[in-house]
């Protein structure tokens, strides 16, 4: 065989060996690198160094003054960590080509120009290891955009103990104004005093249940947190309280009602279980007694309706 054939031969067999490649997966060709999210923060300079806070307040006085009666600024002196665990630095990131350009090269972690997802993931670096933030990523606040310089500030904090941009309830209310005029009804929860907090009852950095409850799968873990004596177990227990819930009979913000109540009327509210069909499987009304004279208010006489250690009919 002439060596311009044996040529052509091994170039026909290389190039049916590269088809075959490709096709079972062999090769992977090779692709530009991903651009880097609008918006996500850039990755620290291998050439950038440590400067310490110092450095920073030299032109940074104002944020300084803020960050140094910080709750903040008292765990960022920690030297444990090292330099990229203390002081501005610790969030900011390297910033010696920020001082060195006179600030033209913007630091690290800008936060001004961070994406919700970024400033968060910044954050969860060193706050991550409490149960308290851990579910962020799975909360409602999360998948809305809300991330955590919205409601706190390092700089400029409306109360130090959390680093609130403003002191709850209003915080909340900046967005959640649905729920604001319930706490103004003649029956509510003292938010407004300040005398509970929302986040005594929701978690707003994510649970695992319904309105970031602080609670238990049927809702009531959290009410039995101030109402104890609600809470059992009795031995003759309440179904409704058990299997719904304390929200099946009572509005968790504010009612017109007493008692929180959903409805105006006690007995109404009975007998959307009790009835003589006994749909719910609840033993309807008895014949005996006379909804529009003497027992117009069911827990005039079960005045245990939550539960009873003594009587199935929660007489006492």
């Amino acid at each position: 065989m002439s060596a311009d054939a044996r040529a052509v031969k091994r170039g026909a067999a290389a190039t049916a060996l590269l088809l075959m490649a490709v096709l079972l997966g062999w090769v992977v060709v090779a692709a530009p690198a991903t651009q880097q999210k609008a918006g996500a923060a850039a990755a620290p300079s291998s050439k950038a160094e440590y400067v310490g806070t110092d450095t920073c307040k030299t032109c940074h006085e104002d944020q300084f003054k803020s960050f140094e009666i910080s709750a903040h600024y008292r765990t960022l002196l920690d030297r444990r960590g090292g330099p990229a665990h203390q002081g501005c630095e610790a969030c900011h990131g390297p910033g010696s080509e920020h001082v060195n350009s006179g600030g033209q090269t913007p630091v690290p972690f800008d936060f001004a120009k961070l994406s919700a997802r970024a400033i968060s993931e910044r954050c969860l670096d060193c706050h991550r290891t409490g149960h308290e933030q851990m579910n962020f990523f799975a909360s409602q606040h999360a998948r809305n955009a809300v991330t955590c310089t919205d409601c706190h500030s390092i700089h400029h904090a409306g109360e130090n103990k959390f680093l609130l941009v403003k002191d709850q309830p209003q915080l909340c209310f900046t967005c959640h104004r649905e729920v604001q005029p319930s706490f103004r009804m003649p029956f509510h929860h003292r938010v407004l005093e300040g005398m509970v907090r929302c986040t005594d009852c929701h978690n707003p950095h994510g649970t695992f249940f319904p309105k970031q409850l602080r609670t238990a799968a049927a809702g009531d873990q959290v009410c039995f947190t101030c109402h104890v004596d609600k809470q059992g177990p009795f031995v003759f227990e309440h179904e409704p309280v058990k299997t719904e819930g304390c929200t099946a009979c009572h509005t968790p913000h504010g009612s017109p009602n007493p008692h929180l109540l959903r409805v105006a009327n006690v007995n109404q509210l009975c007998l959307q279980c009790h009835t003589v069909s006994s749909f719910s499987g609840a033993p309807g009304t008895p014949s005996f007694h006379n909804q529009a004279a003497k027992y117009q208010a069911c827990t005039l006489c079960h005045t245990q309706i939550h539960g009873s250690n003594v009587n199935q009919f929660f007489f006492q």
